[in-house]
C-alpha cells in the first residue's frame, strides 16, 4: 500500500474495508493496472444538525434514536448526513410538508423511518422521528412535528 497526503493506493485487493476516518471524505475508486486508487476530498457540510429540545430539556429525536437498532441508526445517520451535505434536496430523500417543515425519508431493513426537521439558517433542527407502519404518515405524527416546530419558532430553543 502506497500512501501520500491525500491519496491511498491499494494493490491486490478484492474488497476494501475503509477505516472510520474516511467518513469525512468523498471516495473515488478507479481501477487501473490492477490497483485501486482512493482519493480523499474534504467535504463541507451545508447544515449542522441540532436536536430539538423541549421546555423540560428532553431531546425526543435523540431519545427515539437510542431505542433503535445499530443498523437502523446507521441508515438514518447516512441519510441525514446526505441532507446535511447536499441541502437543499428534494424527492426521493427529502419531502416538504409545509413552509418550514420537511421530512427525511429513510428506507430501513424492516420498514420506513421519517425524521421531521426544520432549517434555521445553517442549522437542521431534528423535530420528530417515527417508524411508519403504513404507507400514509399518521396525522398525529405530523401534528407532533408541527407543534414542536411552533414551539421552536416561539423561542423555546
Amino acid at each position: 500500500m502506497a500512501r501520500d497526503r491525500n491519496i491511498m493506493v491499494l494493490s491486490g485487493v478484492n474488497e476494501i474495508n475503509l477505516p472510520p476516518f474516511f467518513m469525512k471524505y468523498s471516495i473515488d475508486l478507479c481501477a487501473k493496472n490492477g490497483t485501486i486508487k482512493v482519493v480523499m476530498v474534504d467535504l463541507s457540510f451545508v447544515l449542522t444538525v441540532v436536536f430539538y429540545r423541549s421546555e423540560a430539556g428532553n431531546e425526543p429525536v435523540r431519545e427515539w434514536l437510542q431505542g433503535l437498532s445499530r443498523e437502523d441508526k446507521r441508515r438514518i445517520g447516512e441519510d441525514i448526513k446526505t441532507a446535511q451535505l447536499g441541502w437543499p434536496l428534494g424527492m426521493p430523500l427529502i419531502r416538504k410538508f409545509s413552509k418550514d417543515l420537511w421530512e427525511v425519508r429513510i428506507h430501513l431493513v424492516d420498514g420506513i423511518a421519517r425524521v421531521f426537521f426544520t432549517v434555521d439558517g445553517t442549522h437542521m433542527i431534528l423535530l420528530h422521528g417515527i417508524i411508519k407502519k403504513s404507507q400514509k404518515t399518521p396525522t398525529n405524527e405530523i401534528k407532533t412535528a408541527m407543534i414542536r416546530l411552533g414551539n421552536y419558532k416561539g423561542g423555546m430553543q
